[in-house]
């Protein structure tokens, strides 16, 4: 029998893919999502159709705060190789709105998974973190040794206790557990709250390309593709090991706008607005860690990457041009 893996939130951006390629290699996966309106709900339900037309994936519409709901892993449990828990509240100024929610998902959700692998003898736990860990105050390219006691929003504290829930359930378990740091993941059908969503459509479109800055605030995008093939290579044994998965190549939002542009074939027109004081002013991901213990290196490049976005929007325009960027 095949081996057969947990992915939570699995209708979202980064899980889909990870759960594709899961497929592909003919495992087994089990779905969880309660495909909440964090962002517009056609979004993940376009990803989900493409998940369910493989006869070994199952979907269960669980919102992984509710205990009791989880019960509907219980059934050969015991079969389960590892949690891909990708489940997760993400949005830095959305979360300083409504903390709440962050602490529920991000907190309370990460400790009832973690439980559940405790109690049904599942050996692997795999997180997906943050780079917002690392706020302003350490030094690029960031390394996963660095200062993380000060985040700079909920979001950023709420990944922060879900990855100290993750040590002690390794010290007093034993449960294997691969904490991912991810950096800015972008690519084709990716979130509509974040940026390269946003500027390819506002492009397109030709509506203002709103920036919280001066456009010299640079981030190290990294394509949803190395982002997939990464999580999957950290279900290896590694005890515990927090990992940066990013694309060791920062840009700064003013050229990759501009690379935006010539891809789109039009210009758009930016609009500045004051920088908020939660957003981090750049991050560079020191992926030493990840090319020594998982082999892992990105392999998509910038431009590349960009045009499956580009691409994705193109062709699915009309559908992508109703999406609700709030």
């Amino acid at each position: 029998m095949p081996d057969r893996y947990v992915v939570t939130g699995v209708a979202g951006f980064i899980a889909s893919r990870v759960t594709e390629l899961l497929l592909e290699k003919d495992f087994e996966v089990i779905g969880l999502d309660n495909l909440n309106d964090a962002y517009d709900t056609r979004l993940k339900q376009w990803r989900l159709q493409r998940l369910q037309r493989w006869p070994q994936f199952r979907f269960h519409p669980v919102d992984i705060c509710d205990r009791e709901a989880l019960g509907v892993l219980n059934d050969n449990a015991d079969k389960i190789a590892a949690v891909i828990h990708l489940a997760a509240r993400a949005g830095i100024r959305q979360s300083i709105g409504n903390p709440w929610v962050y602490v529920d998902t991000n907190v309370t959700g990460t400790l009832n998974m973690l439980q559940f692998c405790r109690v049904a003898g599942v050996p692997k736990f795999v997180l997906s973190s943050t780079s917002s860990l690392y706020g302003n105050a350490n030094s690029l390219p960031y390394n996963e040794d660095a200062d993380t006691t000060r985040p700079l929003s909920p979001y950023a504290a709420s990944k922060q206790a879900a990855e100290a829930l993750c040590h002690t359930f390794h010290h007093l378990s034993g449960l294997d557990v691969s904490i991912l740091r991810y950096f800015t993941v972008y690519g084709a059908a990716g979130r509509p709250d974040m940026s390269i969503f946003r500027f390819v459509r506002w492009i397109y479109e030709g509506e203002p390309i709103r920036i919280y800055g001066d456009g010299g605030q640079s981030r190290d995008f990294t394509h949803v593709e190395d982002i997939a093939r990464g999580t999957i290579s950290a279900l290896r044994p590694l005890g515990y090991k927090v990992i940066n998965l990013g694309s060791d190549r920062p840009v700064a939002l003013s050229s990759l706008i501009q690379t935006v542009e010539r891809l789109c074939g039009r210009r758009g027109k930016v609009e500045l607005l004051p920088r908020n004081e939660a957003d981090a002013i750049s991050t560079w991901a020191n992926i030493n860690r990840a090319r020594e213990l998982l082999s892992w290196s990105p392999v998509v490049g910038l431009e590349a990457g960009l045009e499956t976005a580009v691409r994705w929007y193109r062709d699915h325009r009309e559908f992508a041009c109703s999406i609700a960027l709030e």
